[in-house]
Order: structure tokens, then sequence, then C-alpha cells
């Protein structure tokens, strides 16, 4: 990393291409644990939901791919894409419409597994996403191609991440937000409805 940095200064390529190549070098080091999504973050649906539930999820998410639950959080019995569900709906509305004709088999890969492994595995099997397993074989999470590409390029900004006025807080795929610095309190609590107070001043 230090040649990169070095060469970057001399001007051998710009900042961009040195933040992407120390990006590269980073993934090398990580393992699917460091990045995935937590399981109690996943946006998932059940295979004995609602058609219109189902409908719901997909459309206040903005995710085109979702778990699909069994009997209890931990029995992930596929994976239902949003494209299916709505490619439905268009053409027979909700009647006759049964999950279990269009969940597609999940992929389950181990926490411990290096992203350079899991990146390899979703370009050659042309999955996008794949459930986490923990050393006892229980749901721990899901990672997705994009949670390893941003690891390389940065945070990618699709048209589901909300950005509000000056772009200081986001809405982000997991449903986590990211708030500058900078935000004011009253615009926290306004974006939030919320009633955070400014720290009294020590010498007040």
């Amino acid at each position: 990393v230090e040649e990169l940095r070095e060469a970057s200064q001399r001007g051998l390529f710009d900042a961009d291409s040195f933040e992407m190549l120390e990006g590269v070098l980073a993934v090398g080091e990580l393992k699917v644990r460091d990045i995935m999504i937590a399981r109690s973050m996943m946006a998932v649906v059940a295979r004995d939901d609602d058609p219109k539930e189902l409908l719901q999820a997909v459309v206040e998410s903005g995710h085109s791919r979702f778990p699909v639950t069994g009997e209890d959080r931990d029995e992930i019995v596929g994976i239902l894409l949003a494209k299916d569900l709505l490619r439905h709906f268009v053409e027979n509305g909700a009647q006759e419409f049964d999950i279990r004709e269009f969940v597609r088999p999940a992929v389950f890969v181990p926490e411990s597994k290096r992203l350079t492994d899991l990146l390899r595995d979703f370009r050659n099997n042309r999955n996008h996403l794949a459930m986490v397993v923990d050393e006892f074989g229980r749901i721990a999470g899901l990672v997705t191609i994009e949670d390893v590409l941003e690891e390389i390029v940065g945070e990618i900004e699709d048209e589901f991440d909300t950005q509000h006025e000056n772009g200081d807080i986001y809405t982000l795929a997991d449903r986590s937000f990211r708030v500058g610095g900078d935000v004011s309190i009253e615009r926290v609590n306004q974006a939030f409805g919320v009633r955070l107070q400014p720290a009294e001043d020590e010498e007040a």
C-alpha cells in the first residue's frame, strides 16, 4: 500500500485509482463476516405471507431479492426475486399466487469465507445474494455482490438510496442511515421525528 501511495503522490495514477487499488488489496484480507448484513437487519418475507403483504415489502424496501423464511426467521427456504413477483401481479393480479412456484434456491456461505472467493463464486454462479451461516449452521446474515464491490469502489448509491436535501442524510440499502457529522440537530429531529436537544454549554 505504501508503494501505491508513493506512486500516486508522484502522479503515476490519480487519487480515484489509488482508492480502488487500495480497496482491491483490502478485499483480499476481508471475510464475509466483516461486511455482511446482520440477521436482525435483513429484509425478509415469509412463505405464508399474503401476496399483498409481499408486494408491500418489495415496494417499501426497494430491494430486488428477498430471503424467504419458513416456520421462523432461522429457516430460509429460498430467495424471492422482486421481478418475479411484480411480473405475476402485472399479468395475473393477486389471483392464484403461490410463492412456492417462484422461490429460487438459496446459496449458503460460511461467515469465514474470504471475499475474493465469494466474488469469484458470485461471478461464476451468477448469484447476487448469499445467506451467511455461522459455525453452528445458524443464519448469521446475508451478503450481496454490491456489498463486496463497495469494498473496492466505495459506496454505491442507487435509485433507492434516499438523499435528503444537501446530501448529508442517506438511507442505505440495509435500512440503516448515514448522517454527516455537520448535520444540525434540527435537521436530524425533522428527518427522524425525534426531539434531541443540543448539549448545554459547559461554561453556562
